[in-house]
Parts: structure tokens; C-alpha cells; sequence
């Protein structure tokens, strides 16, 4: 399954197609990974992401290049979004949202639970994830280990988009 998202709009990308990531797009995520992190993972780190039958691993593409990668695995009944990046020269122009409405379409449960890390001073991230229904339920003290950057955890649940945390597990302070 593909999905071709057409952004050609303000300033947006031409014609994002977000497909499975293949084994083979590795050394473009890698340098991806280098440019758009402080510490970014390794490339076994990718390739254990990628053998797991139960993850779902997706690229998104720019003119057939490869411009950006969200990896997530799934954890019981919990779907934990680990990666999501779009190469600098590609951000801000709705790459992210089309991978994570690819990621939704994959998933295809409307009782789904989604959760992620993502840094505190990262406010375009946290903005992003609150447009597509996650709530801030809890903080990893010095979770990043570059700078020692606390991580907000936030989900995306059936009750996080009527505005409440009641089906998250063990909400903590933000």
C-alpha cells in the first residue's frame, strides 16, 4: 500500500508518495538521520526496527527521493512512534503529517493508542503531534543523553481527542 499525497499548494512539496521503507533506503535514512539529529541512530538500530513483523516503517518521497522516515513499533496494544524525520530542505511542508496519516491508514483502528518522546524545546514537533490529537501525559527526566533534554511523552487515543488523558496509562506530571 501507497499513498500519494498531493502538497503542491503554499509553498508545500510537489507530489509526496509515503510507501513502506525498504532495506535498501537505509543509506538515505542514515544520512537523513546524521543531518536532522544531534544523536542519531545507528544503522543496526534501523535494521532491528525493520526486521520486527509488527512495526510499520514508512518513507516518505519527493520526486522520487527519499526525504524523510517514520519508524514505529508496536508494543502489545500500544503503537510507540520512536523516529519521525524530514530532511531540513523538506521541513515544514506537511511530510510529517502525511507519513503519520499513512502510519493511522496501516494501523486502521479507530481505538488505537499512540504514544512518542519528543523534546521539550522541540516546539514545531510538539505543535505537529497536538494537530493530530496527542496530549503531553508525562515527562522522561534527562531522557536525551546529547544535552541531558527532558522528553515529553504524549499520546494519541480515543480520549486524548475529546480532550482528556482518562485512557492513558499512568499519566504523570508534564
Amino acid at each position: 500500500m501507497s499513498q500519494q499525497v498531493d502538497r503542491t499548494h503554499a509553498g508545500r512539496s510537489p507530489l509526496v508518495e509515503v510507501r513502506r521503507l525498504l532495506y535498501t533506503d537505509l543509506p538515505d535514512v542514515i544520512a537523513i538521520e546524521r543531518r536532522v539529529f544531534p544523536t542519531p541512530w545507528s544503522l543496526a538500530m534501523f535494521v532491528l526496527e525493520l526486521s520486527k513483523q509488527s512495526g510499520i516503517c514508512l518513507a516518505a518521497l519527493c520526486e522520487g527521493k527519499l526525504v524523510g522516515y517514520l519508524i514505529c513499533s508496536r508494543y502489545d496494544t500500544v503503537w510507540h512512534i520512536m523516529n519521525v524525520a524530514v530532511d531540513s530542505e523538506h521541513q515544514r511542508r506537511g511530510l510529517a503529517s502525511a507519513m503519520l496519516a499513512e502510519l493511522y491508514d496501516r494501523v486502521n483502528d479507530e481505538d488505537a493508542r499512540f504514544t512518542l518522546e519528543v523534546r521539550r524545546s522541540n516546539t514545531v514537533a510538539i505543535h505537529l503531534y497536538e494537530r493530530e490529537g496527542f496530549r503531553a501525559a508525562g515527562m522522561r527526566r534527562r531522557y536525551y543523553q546529547d544535552n541531558g533534554e527532558d522528553a515529553l511523552v504524549m499520546w494519541r487515543t480515543p480520549a486524548t481527542h475529546a480532550g482528556s488523558l482518562m485512557d492513558v496509562p499512568n499519566p504523570g506530571p508534564v
